[in-house]
């Protein structure tokens, strides 16, 4: 099965893979202390939601010369970067009792490459349904959509973010809006949490065989988004690692396996987030499909 295009740009380690796997965890560990460091500096910025600015109208372009012939608008360059002009509005969802801060590097990333409408949305800690939560969520979408003029949107979650959009386009209609689902390190099929975490109503209902996660094996005949699930063999949040992937037969799904990096560093990581823009600039059908992968 051909491997998604997207997987050709996470980089692969060169040194021999016995060694490479003797040193992998401890290696994964150091980088998610590091990223939890600057997350801890960072997460005061994210703690209000981000206001938004209503769209700026399209200035009208200066009358051309008599005789000189115009392109259509549809074929204008997009600041040199992919040339495309019609991409739908991505809207970033963080993880459990985090916020949009999460998402600095990705947004900054996405943004670099020419993506103009990006959305990072807040829920709150004390959240205690996913149900709710993707309500929410769908009222969201709903106004950034009447605002921006889009039919669709694309989602990336993290962790929670990413089940929380999973059930809004699985359970509550968002297939309709929502063409591209990406999640990074999300609990699809649930994780075994650490005790002390599981006081939380919302933690409990990400563990295997809580009625959200049995909720969304139920068919889902027709469902249109596309998902896309990177995941890694070191999450230490996700237990067992593989309960990251989306096995679903309805739905349109490829599974990425990341190696060598952790929980925390899936969304602040430089070839994920090259891995996030090829998967929501990929328009074909996805195949069922898991790719192998090492980024560190």
């Amino acid at each position: 099965m051909k491997a998604p295009p997207f997987l050709s740009l996470l980089l692969r380690q060169p040194c021999p893979r016995s060694a490479w796997l003797s040193s992998a965890p401890l290696r994964a560990t150091a980088l998610e202390l590091v990223v939890l460091a600057g997350h801890a500096l960072l997460y005061p910025t994210g703690i209000t939601g981000e206001r938004s600015a209503p769209p700026r109208p399209a200035a009208d372009p200066a009358p051309a010369p008599s005789g000189t012939t115009t392109l259509p608008r549809g074929n204008a360059r997009n600041t040199g970067h992919t040339g495309k002009t019609d991409r739908p509005p991505v809207v970033l969802l963080h993880g459990f009792i985090d916020n949009r801060s999460v998402f600095v590097l990705l947004r900054r990333s996405l943004a670099r490459h020419g993506w103009r409408h990006l959305e990072s949305l807040n829920y709150s800690p004390l959240t205690c349904d996913i149900r709710t939560a993707a309500e929410l969520l769908g009222r969201h979408i709903e106004e950034i959509c009447a605002r921006t003029g889009h039919r669709e949107v694309d989602i990336v979650g993290h962790s929670l973010g990413g089940l929380i959009a999973r059930y809004y386009v699985q359970r509550l209609g968002g297939d309709r809006r929502v063409r591209t689902l990406v999640t990074l390190g999300t609990p699809h099929a649930g994780t075994a949490v650490a005790p002390m975490a599981s006081a939380h109503p919302i933690v409990r209902q990400m563990r295997s065989g809580s009625a959200p996660i049995e909720e969304l094996r139920l068919p889902a005949p027709g469902c249109r988004t596309r998902f896309v699930s990177f995941w890694s063999e070191l999450d230490q949040v996700i237990v067992p690692a593989e309960a990251g992937c989306i096995d679903h037969p309805d739905l349109d799904v490829t599974n990425v396996r990341v190696s060598g990096i952790g929980h925390l560093a899936l969304p602040v990581h430089p070839a994920v987030a090259a891995g996030v823009r090829q998967a929501l600039d990929a328009h074909e059908p996805a195949r069922r499909s898991a790719g192998a992968a090492s980024v560190a």
